[in-house]
């Protein structure tokens, strides 16, 4: 072969190895951009999924607070109270359609849902401004509002189901526009039947664990009443700390810094307890002003077996109450979980309960000890009050009340407002289609001041 031909040859296999390289090259940037495109896909139905599931779930809480002020109208005495109830309900409906619109689900499938949401809203809207007329309820209104609550609560069991399936991963939002009618067409069917005209909507926050209290809302930046004593150093609150636990089962106490913060500061330490294990400590908050228990969680591991009921862990907590300068506490609500309760305690002043001296007390149902405390409340209030003298009788406040509701008890309670007051009232806990109330009356004015809604579980109470 001759250096001209050795050249072509040398010059046509450089020319394939090019080829081959441009190929390979161009093979990977396909393969790349693939990938790339599918990762953006699948990101992006993600953050689909992520919009839908945010937009489902809010609609879920809205449809829940229009059920909840719904029967809330029902029980309210006064035309003033069923005219900002529904006001809020309208709110509440219109949220809710709002959200059902962003669902990526036919229009002709959630119609009736939609309609629904919407006649809840026009009918509360148009009774609302009735009632600030000051008119009351027509029978017929009446009845129409008990049944947009029933159909209210169907509406959000039938949510309630498709997000636990949705959660648990059997069904997917791309499933819904075929799955769509049988989900909710079964609860909006029966609407269809329905001529409902001008109806309106409503209004109510989440659950509120009433063992917060269900007027915690009042412990704001308030000069503390219940706070008593002088300044004191870190070094002299240690010594309240061991002698709160006991010298015999304290181990050693460390300081580990302070809160100036709020309307009660205080100093924190971290408390061994003798034959304790390595690392298991009660982080503990002891006032600045005093030396007074504020708040204590021990992080001992706690057994699931509940060798104490819930009787006996409110009279065990109360006797600690006792022991630790608390005196005339009773115990309201509970909640109950991972093998703890913690109960609430409100300071009763002779016959009357006094909602804001409020304390938590923590309690392991394995063995009985105190796990836990929190005096918030009751070192934000506390005080002898000089009551006023009712204006009103019992009776005179009962005839105030929904005569539907069936009472089952009553007395004299203290609760503050949000504009850090406190009233006088009467409190009534009650029924209505067995469902639990407790209903507040103002015992100078007569005037209906609140209204809880008690739901009863396994593991406490909630109210709402």
């Amino acid at each position: 072969m001759g250096i001209r031909e050795k050249l072509l040859d040398f010059k046509r296999r450089l020319s394939d190895r090019k080829m081959y390289s441009i190929v390979i090259v161009s093979l990977a940037v396909v393969a790349g951009w693939g990938i790339y495109q599918y990762q953006h896909a699948a990101n992006l139905r993600q953050k689909l999924d992520n919009q839908y599931n945010r937009a489902f779930y809010e609609m879920i809480g809205y449809v829940n607070n229009v059920e909840t002020l719904l029967v809330k109208s029902l029980i309210t005495s006064t035309p003033e109270k069923t005219a900002s109830t529904l006001q809020e309900a309208w709110r509440q409906a219109n949220f809710a359609q709002a959200y059902l619109g962003q669902l990526p689900i036919s229009q002709n499938i959630l119609a009736n849902t939609s309609k629904f949401l919407a006649q809840v809203g026009d009918f509360s809207y148009s009774v609302n401004n009735k009632c600030m007329n000051g008119e009351q309820l027509s029978d017929k209104e009446f009845n129409t509002l008990e049944d947009l609550h029933g159909y209210a609560a169907a509406l959000g069991k039938s949510l309630e189901k498709l997000q636990q399936e949705l959660a648990e991963g059997r069904l997917k939002w791309g499933e819904l526009s075929q799955k769509g009618p049988s989900i909710f067409q079964k609860t909006s069917a029966s609407l269809m039947s329905q001529e409902f005209e001008n109806v309106d909507k409503t209004f109510q926050d989440y659950p509120t664990l009433i063992y917060d209290g269900p007027f915690s809302d009042h412990l704001s930046d308030t000069q503390p009443k219940g706070l008593t004593g002088e300044e004191m150093d870190v070094e002299a609150v240690k010594q309240k700390v061991i002698e709160f636990f006991g010298k015999d089962k304290v181990e050693s106490v460390e300081s580990t810094g302070k809160n100036d913060s709020g309307n009660i500061k205080t100093y924190s330490y971290s408390v061994r307890f003798k034959g304790a294990p390595e690392g298991q400590t009660a982080s503990v908050d002891f006032t600045q002003k005093g030396g007074h228990p504020y708040w204590m969680l021990y992080n001992r591991p706690v057994s699931q077996d509940k060798n104490i009921d819930i009787d006996e862990a409110k009279r065990i907590c109360k006797e600690f109450l006792e022991k630790h300068g608390f005196e005339n506490m009773q115990d309201t609500y509970y909640l109950s979980e991972d093998g703890t309760a913690v109960i609430n305690y409100a300071y009763k002043q002779g016959d009357v309960i006094v909602y804001p001296d409020l304390i938590k007390v923590k309690i392991a149902l394995d063995t009985g000890e105190i796990v836990g405390f929190e005096t918030k409340g009751y070192l934000t209030s506390h005080r002898e009050r000089e009551t006023e003298e009712p204006k009103i009788t019992m009776e005179e406040a009962r005839a105030k009340i929904n005569q539907k509701i069936e009472i089952s008890s009553s007395g004299l309670a203290i609760i503050p407002t949000n504009y850090n007051t406190e009233l006088l009232t009467y409190e009534f806990k009650g029924k209505f289609n067995n469902q639990d109330f407790i209903v507040y009356i103002n015992a100078i004015t007569g005037k209906e001041e609140n209204i809880l809604l008690i739901i009863n579980t396994p593991n406490g109470i909630l109210t709402m």
